[in-house]
């Protein structure tokens, strides 16, 4: 009878070592079930400033107002600097249509039409075509004060959703989250130093090696350092 004992008792703690080692593997397994299940409920929360205020590239216009006072009958030297800088922009920006705006129906619109042909020259001296200069005109019979010349161009530029939404309390930080407007003046910052939009898509191909630069540098590293090598010629 005690050898039928001892089978029954180590049979039974062998049952009762398998059915706990189950149910660790369950409730392991439950444990690891929940933490992704919250992981993911988590995640889903968008709180980054680069998804909520994302740089947008979109074709957009660009001007340049040239006051013109009622007696003028040339642009100034600051106005046709002012006309360089903007072309500038215009030539790295794209090559499209310059449009020249002209106010009728106003105290300067005389004015403005002697002016024009100066605007043109000062465009076309900036390297701007005879053939992608446009002039039009625009009625500023309801314009407070003097209306200027207006000149334009479209090109892409790259730009968020306008700042400033300050609907949600500030003080209410029981869900850790970044406010609403948090991360907006940044982003518009990053667009607007961007040279070209473009490089926001991707990075562009490597250009071309100086070898004379790249001999320099290699060796004025190999002098610090001290590593010679004979094939590189010191001066």
């Amino acid at each position: 009878m005690s050898r039928v004992n001892t089978k029954i008792r180590s049979g039974s703690r062998r049952l009762l070592a398998a059915t706990f080692a189950a149910l660790s593997l369950s409730t392991l397994a439950g444990c690891g079930y929940m933490q992704n299940r919250h992981s993911i409920i988590v995640g889903s929360v968008p709180d980054d400033y680069r998804t909520n205020h994302p740089i947008i590239l979109s074709e957009r216009e660009e001007t340049l107002d040239i006051p013109v006072g009622s007696a003028d009958t040339r642009i100034s030297v600051p106005q046709k600097g002012s006309i360089q800088g903007f072309v500038a922009q215009y030539i790295q920006n794209g090559s499209g249509i310059v449009q020249i705006l002209l106010p009728t129906e106003s105290s300067n619109a005389q004015a403005a039409n002697r002016v024009h042909p100066d605007i043109v020259a000062a465009l076309r001296k900036s390297g701007v075509s005879s053939g992608n200069i446009v002039t039009a005109t625009y009625s500023a019979r309801d314009v407070a004060g003097t209306p200027p010349v207006r000149i334009s161009y479209r090109a892409m530029s790259a730009g968020t959703e306008p700042c400033g939404k300050w609907t949600g309390d500030l003080s209410d930080t029981t869900q850790n989250k970044h406010y609403e407007n948090f991360g907006c003046a940044s982003q518009n910052n990053l667009a607007a130093m961007v040279a070209n939009p473009s490089d926001l898509l991707g990075p562009r191909k490597s250009g071309q090696i100086d070898a004379q630069q790249r001999t320099q540098t290699i060796s004025r590293y190999q002098k610090s350092t001290g590593v010679w090598f004979p094939s590189i010629s010191y001066d």
